[in-house]
């Protein structure tokens, strides 16, 4: 099998997260029918490996996710020009399946090379990458000879990405002790509104870019959502009604009670940042706001945050070879590399804060290994002649790391 027949293979199948187990019995499949050894763990992420052929020389892995954005609902693919995309009824689930497609054909073709001496290939696909992570989370790491890992889920040819922002999650609350009714009671001032409160405090917190330098973006602060007043009834009708996801928010906003005086509201925040000091300012600052809002609002309104950390930083790993390797793959396969540092999540962060069999810690870069466009939408598509380039460029890292 070529390269894009895996693809349009593994494309095939859905796989929305925890509903993996066809993509990794297909992944299996094709590589035990070539005499590799492929398994599943306890947790149902797939580890394959290709054995050395000079154990003196170091293994290294690469790591991709099975599970897409979407549903069950049937992939049709379209060959659109140089782009492989859907008939736009889901996506495409080039994210990740480009990443997975890759480990498997450089799988087959290492294992019919001869006369390479090479320290073996190992290979960990996860489950739940899009919703949890619980599958990078199952991983198991003692079991993983391979200090190096390439994570192939970056959406641009020739990204080498080595550090990444650490990613937490904001939750605050809004409580005011006395509700009532938004006709009889208006008039009471110590009835204050939960939801006109939290619009106070929002307007008053950081949003966006918080700290940036010559690499690009430090620290960041999102909005996710704002929950307030008296949606309970609406939710319940939403979910009575069978209201589309789509339209379940203006449903259960449009649909809810105007009239009482509310006494809960909730807004959510995304917080990145490969900036431990800078990070913490920032959460310094925003509980500064809520103790000011506090103290504006003693004994009629109490105001709360808690924050849960979703990733660690990741961090650039000392002391390894793989910046150099790469540019002596880009520069033989003519892929204009770019090392650089990334602002979002990915399971380079976990790998950068775990420990291998020998009790190393990873050494993680996040690479581009195709140009997928519109990720996670409808729109989704993968450039075929980058995503052939970025194989070639990802099977001349392994040659060159074995050199």
């Amino acid at each position: 099998m070529d390269l894009i027949q895996i693809f349009e293979t593994l494309v095939k199948i859905p796989s929305p997260s925890l509903h993996e187990d066809k993509v990794a019995d297909k992944v299996i499949e094709i590589l035990t029918n070539a005499g590799i050894f492929a398994k599943k763990d306890d947790y149902g992420n797939v580890y394959a490996k290709v054995d050395a052929v000079d154990k003196t020389k170091p293994s290294f892995m690469l790591s991709s996710h099975m599970d897409v954005v979407g549903d069950n609902s049937p992939v049709n693919i379209i060959k659109n020009g140089d782009f492989l995309e859907t008939d736009k009824k889901r996506t495409l689930g080039a994210d990740d399946k480009s990443g997975v497609a890759a480990a498997v054909k450089l799988a087959l073709d290492i294992a019919k090379m001869n006369g390479i001496s090479h320290g073996g290939l190992e290979i960990t696909l996860t489950r739940d990458e899009e919703n949890n992570m619980t599958g990078i989370e199952n991983v198991q790491f003692d079991q993983i000879n391979s200090s190096d890992v390439l994570v192939l889920d970056s959406d641009k040819l020739g990204n080498f990405e080595i550090s990444g922002a650490g990613y937490s999650k904001l939750n605050i609350s809004v409580i005011t002790p006395f509700g009532g009714h938004s006709g009889l009671d208006i008039a009471d001032k110590t009835k204050l509104n939960a939801a006109k409160l939290i619009a106070e405090l929002v307007n008053e917190i950081p949003q966006g870019v918080y700290c940036k330098n010559e690499l690009g973006v430090i620290t960041s602060i999102n909005l996710g959502s704002i929950v307030a007043g008296g949606v309970d009834n609406s939710i319940y009708q939403a979910v009575e009604n069978n209201i589309a996801p789509a339209d379940a928010a203006q449903y259960v906003c449009f649909k809810s009670m105007s009239n009482l005086i509310n006494t809960k509201a909730y807004a959510h925040y995304s917080l990145r940042s490969s900036d431990t000091d800078k990070e913490n300012e920032l959460t310094e600052k925003i509980q500064k706001i809520i103790d000011n809002f506090n103290e504006k609002y003693k004994n009629s309104a109490h105001a709360n945050m808690e924050k849960e950390i979703h990733l660690p930083v990741f961090k650039e790993a000392k002391g390894g070879r793989m910046i150099e390797i790469a540019k002596r793959a880009a520069k033989n396969t003519n892929v204009d590399i770019k090392v650089q540092s990334f602002h979002a999540g990915a399971e380079t962060h976990i790998y950068a804060n775990r420990k291998n069999k020998s009790n190393n810690l990873f050494k993680p870069v996040l690479v581009g290994i195709a140009d997928i466009y519109n990720m996670h939408s409808p729109m989704e598509k993968i450039d075929i002649k980058s995503y052939l380039k970025g194989y070639d460029f990802l099977k001349e890292i392994f040659l060159e790391y074995n050199k």
